[in-house]
């Protein structure tokens, strides 16, 4: 970019920033005059302000932080309470997730050095660094994100910090094993109606429920189910556990 064009490149991002910045001060003095909290008014003001994919995006880049965070420190998984029994899904992906991360470190060495320009070095370089955060980061997610299963019998099934579908114990009507390739991404439905959690395109547990169960995909489409097909690395001692706090669920 000619140096000419950067004071005018400058000057039009802080005149972005200073407009967004005046209108999310509004919407927020707006919503205290209408009796909010600060918090809440700040929340509401970001609603209005920031549209629904960015506030979404966001809210998972700060979930993978955190989650990246958690693994390294070895604080131990997340939303586990003490009576509760997580269910571990990470290992089936582990191979190659780590094989895509090798492959990305590679492509980030050789692009640092066969690429001439200065520009478009830094920019690949950003991406390619990023990249090879984000699968050490998706990894984490879901180790520290288990699949969970309640003291009161419900279950909570997550991938990473892209799904969180919470299944209370009274919808639950049956589990078993049941060893499946789907096909889809994270979340898909499958031929049948179910929801698929598949880890390395493969599920080992199926849930069946006594009626549908509503929960947000990925993308953040609302969507319902009244079976899920996930992954379990222990899928055995899944369903047995799951078997056993639906009895005493019962009892």
């Amino acid at each position: 970019m000619p140096s000419a064009a950067w004071p005018a490149v400058e000057l039009a991002l802080c005149a972005l920033m200073t407009g967004a910045t005046a209108l999310l001060l509004c919407d927020y003095r707006r919503h205290r005059r209408d009796g909010l909290h600060p918090r809440s008014a700040l929340q509401a003001a970001i609603t209005d302000s920031v549209p629904a994919l960015v506030r979404r995006l966001t809210a998972h880049e700060i979930a993978l932080a955190t989650s990246f965070l958690r693994w390294v420190l070895r604080r131990g998984p997340h939303g586990v309470r003490r009576a509760d029994r997580p269910i571990p899904y990470a290992s089936g992906q582990s191979a190659t997730l780590y094989g895509l991360l090798f492959v990305c470190a590679v492509e980030t060495v050789a692009l640092a050095c066969l690429i001439p320009w200065p520009v478009v070095h830094a920019a690949t370089l950003v991406l390619d660094v990023w990249g090879c955060y984000f699968l050490l980061a998706l990894h984490a997610s879901c180790v520290v994100r288990p699949h969970v299963i309640g003291a009161d019998g419900s279950l909570r099934l997550r991938y990473g910090a892209l799904l969180d579908v919470r299944i209370p114990a009274g919808r639950i009507a049956s589990v078993h094993l049941d060893r499946r390739c789907p096909t889809g991404g994270p979340a898909a439905v499958d031929e049948s109606g179910a929801t698929v959690l598949s880890v390395a395109g493969l599920t080992t547990v199926t849930v069946e429920l006594t009626e549908p169960v509503r929960y947000v995909r990925v993308l953040g489409k609302p969507a319902e189910a009244c079976a899920f097909r996930f992954y379990a690395d222990d899928p055995a001692s899944a369903v047995a556990a799951l078997r056993a706090s639906g009895s005493r669920g019962s009892s």
